[in-house]
């Protein structure tokens, strides 16, 4: 049985720091701040100039609004970093490079046993109020390469920041111009290694298969540790087509058990 064949494996397991679940809890109330404050202070619109007649394409809307909303909360973090009152202890701002698994990486002043900062890795996805549906069950990232980053850094913080927006088209008489508005009215923020169990989908069809958020607007929280979260995502991967000789080809190329 594979599952008793997974038991007996001798796996590198991952241990955290003892203040991993604190750090969590501050970065993301950190960026929910961050957030919230720029929404509260109108600072949550996109205009987007076309001299097309009928103005953006509204029901193809939602697959252009990642980039815009990728960018904006990039420019709110950023406006924050170069505020000299910033009140938020961010430290750093940086766009993920492209391929990585996040979008935005942001680093705040925290004083830890080791160290004075903690760092978060954000996946930035945007979901249209007008459209039904959509972005509800986005994928997240490559189950291996998650799992394997987990190994490598027990502490990594990966966060999710589910961004809502709405959009509106006006014209201006002057220029004759469309003007697009991409309003953000709703967010979320949550750390992937604490989502809810049921929330965590895995879809087996794209190469190690991805891991996807079944509804991004409803999750539950469930505070596990690193190993948990590997051995839960192992346990998705198992239990699909790939079966459990797959999942054992991935750990040994990924170094997820120790040598024999």
């Amino acid at each position: 049985m594979p599952n008793m064949e997974y038991s007996t494996l001798d796996f590198k397991t991952p241990a955290e720091s003892e203040d991993y679940q604190d750090c969590s809890n501050f970065v993301v109330g950190q960026i929910e701040a961050i957030v919230n404050d720029s929404i509260r202070n109108y600072k949550n619109k996109i205009v987007i100039n076309t001299n097309l007649k009928l103005g953006l394409p509204m029901e193809n809307i939602n697959k252009i609004a990642g980039p815009f909303v990728e960018a904006w909360a990039f420019e709110i973090f950023n406006d924050i970093l170069e505020d000299k009152n910033n009140k938020y202890q961010l430290i750093n701002v940086e766009a993920g490079e492209r391929l990585n698994m996040a979008d935005i990486i942001l680093q705040f002043k925290r004083q830890r046993k080791r160290q004075s900062s903690v760092t978060g890795f954000v996946d930035v996805k945007a979901t249209s109020n007008d459209i039904d549906g959509s972005g509800k069950s986005p994928n997240i990232t490559s189950f291996v390469r998650i799992r394997t980053e987990y190994v490598k850094d027990p502490d990594y913080l990966f966060i999710i920041l589910s961004i809502k927006h709405k959009v509106y088209s006006h014209r201006d008489n002057a220029s004759n111009m469309m003007f697009g508005v991409m309003e953000v009215v709703d967010f979320n923020a949550y750390d992937l290694k604490f989502l809810g169990k049921n929330d965590i989908s895995y879809n087996p069809a794209l190469g190690s298969g991805q891991l996807q958020i079944r509804d991004i607007h409803y999750v539950s929280r469930e505070i596990r540790t690193a190993w948990e979260f590997c051995q839960l995502l192992d346990e998705k991967c198992i239990a699909s087509r790939k079966g459990f000789s797959e999942w054992l080809r991935y750990a040994k190329q990924n170094h997820w058990i120790k040598d024999e």
